[in-house]
């Protein structure tokens, strides 16, 4: 069923919009809507629709927060009423509370796989750069015997150039040049890794 839902016109605000729309009291009981939806009468499920796509509306929105995603989201969940019509049992409980259900799941599922996607994404460009820089530090470190490399250290400042020194010449870690430099261990980082990048300029290294 690829019926819009009314949100954003025709006035359609919510289960306790202006008059003449659903409101509350109207989805205590449709379960003989929802009998002849199973059936698949089409006049049922806009029934159906009507009294119920508001109030889904508005609960996703609670969740998801971004209106264009949440109109999607609540399409999805009038279409699983549809095609899950006959699972619906009364003893369950009501229409509503069972389409409220629904809702929410789907909600919070938009939420999780979005977040799941930015994780990866963050993930995947962490560990392009550090690849990247890796590559950089591997081919600087292979040249440093060189006069080339030995005139790139020296447009280094002295800090960078000490850090890198100790680090490729004399094997130390991180930790072990900012012990030797007495220089906080996350200023180490940045200036080798700047260092890096200056020699990697400097003596035409690309990644």
């Amino acid at each position: 069923m690829n019926q819009p839902l009314p949100f954003g016109a025709g006035g359609h605000t919510g289960p306790t919009g202006p008059a003449g729309h659903t409101g509350p009291d109207d989805l205590t009981d449709l379960t003989d809507v929802m009998h002849k939806v199973a059936g698949g009468d089409k006049e049922a499920f806009s029934t159906l629709y009507d009294a119920l796509a508001p109030m889904v509306f508005g609960i996703v929105v609670k969740v998801v927060r971004d209106r264009s995603q949440s109109e999607e989201v609540a399409q999805e969940v009038m279409i699983d009423l549809w095609r899950q019509a006959a699972r619906y049992r009364r003893e369950s409980g009501t229409v509503s509370a069972w389409a409220a259900t629904i809702a929410h799941r789907r909600a919070v599922d938009r939420v999780r796989s979005a977040q799941a996607s930015a994780d990866r994404e963050q993930a995947q460009a962490a560990r392009a750069h550090q690849t990247a820089f890796d590559q950089v530090a591997e081919q600087v470190e292979s040249r440093l015997e060189s006069e080339q490399v030995r005139r790139c250290l020296r447009g280094l400042t002295e800090l960078q150039r000490q850090a890198v020194t100790l680090a490729y010449y004399g094997g130390l870690t991180y930790r072990e040049v900012a012990e030797a430099l007495r220089t906080p261990l996350p200023t180490i980082k940045t200036r080798m890794r700047d260092g890096l990048i200056r020699l990697r300029d400097c003596m035409g290294v690309t990644t």
